[in-house]
């Protein structure tokens, strides 16, 4: 949509420091925060972001498409073209604070979860699910050395890897935090940035490599409930304990004897000596899933108010995480980011998020609230109509007029419900027969000329 109308309206309410706005694109005044002062040129600073989050929504993630669509939108306004260099426009990108983009991807998550009503929740529970994956980006010093590459490839021949933890919320798919940092560091030591995103009377929701003593009792300490599939290096007994059903008991936890590294002191000390823990197993009989059988620890003690059943297929609820990662690396082309720098990666990494809950806010109005029904619409589809109605505005009879329209071609991609179908996990598209790189580009290149 048009600029002016949307992203102006997201920096105007974003909680953080003030900044005054020019209300025509190329005007020049000055831009006050504290006691920096900003001149606004050709490109200010909201001008910048709508054109960077078109930048990852377009197929295209070159700066000079980004650049073009600004002189598209210029020339529908009747202002003069700007150069075709787009220096000026990846000067401005660098000039956007990281905590813009972060703060406004945070505010504009839980703006979003927010508006889920009591009834779209599970059983009355917020449920807030917590998964990891990473992203690579160019291979330059400044990007290895802040994000090295894995151990096990050779000097030269490998990309820097950036690993993340996010947290989503279950009803309405929208990411509250994010915690970023190099490949070698554990989920778990992410989440210690993006815990407080729990509060009380959630659920935590997540898989086997986040089922911790330590974290399941330090979210208790604050009210927060956890349901996790059970580490595979602890054993259970369904002999012991106190027995529910058939493969299901609640037992007592200890506090371990050490503190692991990734631990800070203080809360080791503020871990209590034991934390009861309601163990539950079923089976999965679905075709094509690879996992037969699941064992799951909870804090959620009540067998009446939480019966097995209901923990089964909340879990299995929690494969929604990855295909909000799939949505946001494959539909919106985040796997491999463009930044030559650590600190445009991460802003590239914030503006992706960032598009990713404002399609899931489009989604969810189209959808007018309904919980079921937004989570059928395709996100897909929703972006595929958002990349052309992205810069209209001046040829349309309102800018209202154009969100409604919207809003009614979004609420039409619905995904059918195939709740039987499966796919082999196989590829048929070969891919091409070039053998890998093993030695640093220079070397090969001195080969050839030898």
């Amino acid at each position: 949509m048009r600029p002016e109308s949307c992203t102006q309206n997201w920096l105007t309410n974003w909680q953080g420091p003030c900044w005054s706005f020019s209300p025509t694109l190329g005007s020049r005044r000055r831009w006050r925060r504290s006691v920096t002062v900003f001149v606004e040129r050709l490109f200010p600073p909201w001008v910048t972001l709508w054109a960077f989050l078109g930048q990852v929504l377009d197929p295209d993630h070159s700066c000079n498409r980004a650049l073009a669509t600004i002189q598209s939108h210029r020339a529908a306004l009747g202002l003069p073209p700007l150069s075709c260099d787009t220096g000026a426009y990846c000067k401005a990108r660098q000039r956007l604070p990281e905590a813009l983009l972060s703060g406004l991807c945070q505010r504009v998550g839980e703006r979003l979860a927010g508006s889920a009503t009591p009834g779209q929740l599970w059983l009355g529970r917020r449920v807030k699910v917590v998964d990891g994956s990473s992203a690579s980006m160019p291979d330059t010093l400044a990007n290895q050395a802040a994000y090295p590459q894995p151990e096990s490839q050779a000097p030269g021949c490998g990309f820097p890897l950036m690993a993340f933890v996010a947290v989503f919320c279950l009803a309405t798919g929208a990411m509250l935090r994010l915690a970023l940092g190099p490949w070698w560091l554990h989920d778990l030591s992410l989440f210690y940035f993006v815990r407080e995103a729990l509060t009380l009377g959630d659920i935590f929701l997540a898989d086997r490599g986040f089922c911790s003593y330590a974290e399941m009792a330090l979210l208790n300490l604050r009210g927060v409930d956890s349901v996790l599939r059970i580490h595979q290096a602890r054993k259970t007994d369904f002999r012991r304990g106190r027995v529910i059903g058939l493969g299901d008991h609640i037992v007592t936890w200890h506090k371990p004897q050490q503190r692991s590294r990734g631990l800070r002191q203080e809360d080791y000390d503020r871990l209590p000596a034991t934390l009861t823990v309601r163990e539950l197993r079923y089976r999965v009989q679905t075709p094509g899933f690879r996992t037969r059988e699941v064992t799951l620890a909870t804090t959620l003690l009540d067998g009446e108010t939480y019966p097995a059943e209901a923990l089964a297929e909340l879990y299995f609820l929690r494969w929604d995480v990855e295909v909000d990662f799939r949505h946001i690396k494959i539909t919106l082309q985040m796997d491999v980011l463009r930044g030559l720098g650590p600190a445009m990666v991460r802003k590239e990494l914030y503006a992706h998020m960032l598009a990713y809950n404002l399609i899931r806010s489009v989604m969810w109005k189209a959808a007018r609230g309904d919980r079921q029904r937004a989570h059928q619409l395709s996100f897909k589809g929703a972006v595929q109509y958002l990349r052309p109605t992205r810069s209209c505005g001046p040829t349309h009879t309102s800018t209202a007029q154009c969100a409604r329209s919207l809003l009614r071609l979004v609420a039409q991609q619905i995904v059918p419900v195939r709740p039987d179908r499966i796919e082999p996990r196989v590829r048929k598209r070969r891919p091409k027969s070039y053998p890998l790189m093993t030695k640093p580009r220079a070397q090969l290149k001195a080969a050839l000329g030898a």
